[in-house]
């Protein structure tokens, strides 16, 4: 049988495309019991990737520091092979590392049982000690360097290393057991599928799977109320609010891969999420090849959207924003200084405004601009879209709104967090196109939310800022905006960032 791609079957065209019955995206509510257990996962976890990340760099550092330590001791500081000793060791650290990721040394199922895994640590250390010594020999060095040295700093450096993985053993489970490290999942669909799903996930032997409830739109009759001791807490609209309030981390749909109009028309509703979202197929008869699946534990799973720009993207993407941003704030000081007091000269009233807009996951967040509008005719909810020869706009403001110096101080919102520097524009919370509302414009206009919105972004350098006087307008921001999310690099952004001077230059669509 010839293997059908997962990925084209329920690509993001497909999902956005599909014509089938769909409820709106923004929910009328979500009932008392979901509220109370969406109040509970609030707080944020740390990420078994990080976690594990995290330790590969202690342990290089702590194997180099002990191997560095010793060569001091028993050589002297810097006294024989001066860079040659430094650059071994170095070498020897990072490559017990490389050797214990490849053997999955570095899996939280193998952190958490140190004495199981004692042997495997054991042989990987002794593995990196006969390669270096294959090398030295190889090379004709080995006589120059001390066996006492590397002897010790064998015993030492295992040690430190099996030392430190029984700390993080006692760690990670009292992070597992407080719920501060944990996978928090969604299961969408109930019924019995969803049972046998659960049951299965928690057979699993170290599983760091919490299970938060389940969601389905099918009534009592044909999905129970309670599965396998896990509530059903409402509809499939319902949970795109639940997942606003909680920080969740997977959608687990169990629906049979043979019904796919059924997978595509929860998908439609349920894509515009920061969240992994997994296709059960523990119980699917169609079988992909095992490359195909990913898994929890033994359970396999069909990826259908990942969580954009999470892990260590987003410990890069933060690096990027709070170096730029810090950049940018030295760099335009004086042109913020001279704003700020052309401001205060031209009209009564603050220089600064504070404008609530939509944030990651939907969330309300404040802006800061500088104040462009007279005090007494500025429209903080910005409902009515700023139009060509406004007269609500000041003579200050109406430069600095062309120029887009009046956005210069969202790098202070970059650098504390509620911005990125580059990403989908935060439109206000009330601005609308006709009497529509954005949302009720683009069908899956809330996708933009999946990363951090930016002070700039890919539809600002394409020409699309200013004023959105047109439904066709908003559609092709959000397209551009839904194209950098799934295109996401770090290159992006840096081409983004420094096209953006240029790009603005036009000020065609700017008032």
């Amino acid at each position: 049988m010839n293997e059908i791609d997962p990925a084209r079957r329920f690509s993001m065209d497909a999902v956005r495309n599909f014509e089938g019955p769909t409820e709106g995206q923004v929910p009328s509510g979500i009932n008392d019991v979901a509220r109370q257990v969406a109040s509970q996962y609030r707080r944020d976890t740390m990420s078994p990737i990080m976690v594990s990340g995290v330790l590969r760099m202690v342990e290089f550092a702590v194997l180099f520091l002990s191997g560095v330590g010793l060569y001091f001791y028993y050589v002297g500081f810097f006294s024989y092979l001066a860079w040659q000793y430094p650059l071994t060791i170095a070498a020897a650290s990072f490559l017990a590392v490389v050797l214990l990721d490849v053997t999955d040394s570095y899996q939280i199922a193998a952190l958490m049982r140190p004495l199981v895994n004692f042997g495997r640590v054991l042989l990987v250390w002794a593995g990196t000690f006969a390669l270096m010594a294959l090398t030295a020999f190889a090379m004709k060095a080995s006589e120059d360097y001390s066996r006492l040295l590397f002897g010790t700093w064998f015993v030492v450096g295992f040690v430190l290393i099996f030392g430190l993985r029984l700390v993080m053993s006692t760690l990670i489970r009292r992070w597992a057991r407080d719920g501060r490290m944990e996978r928090r999942a969604v299961i969408v669909g109930g019924g019995k599928s969803a049972e046998m799903l659960i049951r299965s996930v928690e057979k699993q032997p170290y599983n760091d799977i919490r299970i938060c409830g389940i969601f389905d739109d099918r009534g009592d009759k044909r999905s129970p109320p309670i599965v396998a001791g896990y509530p059903k807490l409402g509809t499939i609209s319902e949970l795109i609010e639940f997942a606003r309030i909680a920080r969740i981390d997977m959608l687990i749909v169990s629906l049979p891969l043979t019904a796919e109009s059924r997978v595509l028309q929860l998908l439609k509703k349920l894509w515009v999420l920061p969240v992994d979202i997994r296709l059960s197929a523990h119980s699917n008869a169609l079988q992909f090849r095992p490359r195909a699946y990913s898994y929890i534990g033994a359970v396999p799973m069909l990826d259908i959207f990942d969580k954009p720009i999470n892990d260590w993207d987003s410990v890069a993407k933060r690096s990027f924003d709070i170096i730029f941003s810090l950049i940018g704030i030295i760099v335009f000081s004086p042109v913020m200084l001279a704003t700020a007091i052309a401001i205060k000269l031209d009209s009564k009233g603050p220089v600064l405004f504070k404008q609530k807009r939509h944030g990651f996951n939907n969330e309300i967040i404040e802006v800061y601009k500088f104040r462009s509008m007279y005090t007494d005719k500025w429209d903080p909810t910005a409902r009515q879209t700023v139009t060509k020869n406004d007269p609500r706009v000041t003579r200050v403001g109406r430069f600095i709104r062309k120029t887009s110096i009046d956005e210069l101080p969202q790098f202070f919102n970059s650098l504390f967090g509620s911005l990125s520097l580059v990403g989908p524009r935060p439109h206000a919370i009330a601005a609308q196109s006709h009497n529509l509302l954005y949302n009720e414009v683009v069908d899956g206009y809330f996708a933009r939310h999946k990363v951090k919105p930016g002070v700039t972004g890919w539809a600002q350098i394409n020409g699309w800022r200013g004023e959105m006087d047109t439904n066709e307008k908003i559609r092709m921001r959000t397209e551009y905006d839904l194209y950098y999310i799934e295109n996401w690099s770090m290159l992006f952004d840096l081409r983004i960032l420094f096209l953006t001077p240029v790009r603005l230059l036009n000020t065609e669509n700017a008032y």
